[in-house]
């Protein structure tokens, strides 16, 4: 193994506004993944709270702030609630595939409708079609974008309803960005069906997590990650389980 990819070189960029706490502000550290060891590299950084952006990981490094929690879900213990069972139901028709991280203008057309209703003004309002390809083509790991699509009359796959940016790791999944029609009449909760099928495959798969990113406490857009448990938490000690009382408190 060469020693850039034992000894990457990371960065840290200048604080920003914080997209989650009004008033706080944001700064990440982030090294470049490349090269035939990318993977290695991807699935080492993430056991220690490291997310994938094309060909950058990164995580916070605030100078005042440690509200942003890496969680994970323990994917062959998740026992879905009765409503999430409904959910799974009410959605089993769809036609699920694992396609190349190749990017398409229908993905783009639903991302811009996704956009609009859930995140106007967010941070991804003004991706045009070239920046969607570069966040779905420019990965240096093993990826995919997961297509959930309405079964036609004849049962061939149809219309797309949903998405996910999605690598597949040495030790689970790791849910880059999912995205879904935001306003269809009969499929409300299509987020987190998507999620509920990324905890099956890993299970399937005989991978142990689903990695959902952060967690922040105070933040009530980040609260429907606790829907899924158990549920398991960075610390200072490590990973460790999600606990009610002592980790979400009043939330």
């Amino acid at each position: 193994m060469s020693a850039p990819a034992r000894f990457p070189r990371f960065f840290v960029t200048n604080p920003g506004p914080c997209p989650y706490l009004p008033g706080k502000s944001e700064r990440k550290v982030f090294t470049e993944l490349n090269g035939p060891h990318a993977d290695e590299l991807n699935d080492a950084l993430s056991r220690i709270g490291f997310r994938r952006s094309q060909n950058v990981a990164y995580r916070p490094s605030c100078l005042d702030c440690r509200a942003c929690v890496s969680v994970r879900v323990v994917a062959d213990q998740f026992v879905p609630s009765p409503g999430q069972r409904k959910l799974i139901k009410r959605n089993r028709d769809l036609i699920v595939s694992a396609c190349r991280p190749w990017s398409t203008q229908e993905q783009y057309d639903l991302l811009q409708r996704y956009l609009k209703a859930r995140h106007p003004g967010g941070g991804m309002s003004e991706m045009d079609d070239m920046d969607y390809a570069d966040m779905v083509e420019h990965s240096p790991v093993r990826s995919y974008v997961i297509e959930y699509r309405e079964p036609n009359p004849d049962g061939s796959a149809g219309r797309l309803v949903g998405a996910c940016l999605t690598d597949q790791q040495g030790d689970g999944l790791s849910m880059i960005y999912s995205f879904y029609e935001p306003e269809h009449p009969t499929r409300r909760g299509l987020g987190n069906y998507i999620i509920m099928d990324h905890i099956q495959r890993a299970a399937r798969a005989r991978l142990p997590y689903v990695y959902l990113g952060y967690w922040v406490k105070s933040s009530p857009r980040m609260q429907y990650k606790m829907k899924y448990q158990p549920l398991e938490l960075l610390g200072p000690d490590g990973w460790h389980p999600f606990d009610l009382e002592r980790d979400a408190g009043d939330v």
